[in-house]
């Protein structure tokens, strides 16, 4: 089995994946996210000064390092995506611009860089 690159998979209907993890990325960028990450470290701490028995403790460690695991990966998911997007753009204003000193006018990749342009604007 081979692995692509998530922007390499083609096709221009999202994945359930990819929409997990766009939505999640979009919520995790979020205030509100922050602000329950601050309960979670405060409930954390309140744990250990009221003294729980070690198995809590180490249960809410445990809870928080699931968390920190899932949040890289989306973390990676989401930078792979965008590193290729901006690499995509940079290949397709390269083109343009040689199509556009070639004197040929707009040619393919000038409608092909329209294109990704005008899908970025659309909601």
């Amino acid at each position: 089995m081979i692995l692509k690159h998530p922007s390499d998979r083609g096709g221009s209907r999202s994945k359930p994946f990819e929409r997990l993890a766009e939505n999640a990325s979009r919520f995790t960028s979020s205030a509100t996210f922050f602000g329950i990450c601050l309960i979670l470290v405060a409930v954390a701490v309140a744990l250990h000064v009221i003294g729980l028995p070690i198995a809590w403790l180490l249960f809410v460690g445990e809870a928080m390092s699931a968390v920190t695991l899932l949040m890289v990966a989306l973390l990676k998911n989401s930078e792979l995506r965008a590193e290729r997007a901006v690499q995509r753009k940079l290949d397709l204003i390269a083109a343009a611009l040689l199509e556009g000193l070639e004197g040929g006018g707009p040619g393919e990749a000038h409608q092909r860089l329209r294109s990704l342009l005008d899908r970025e604007e659309k909601p």
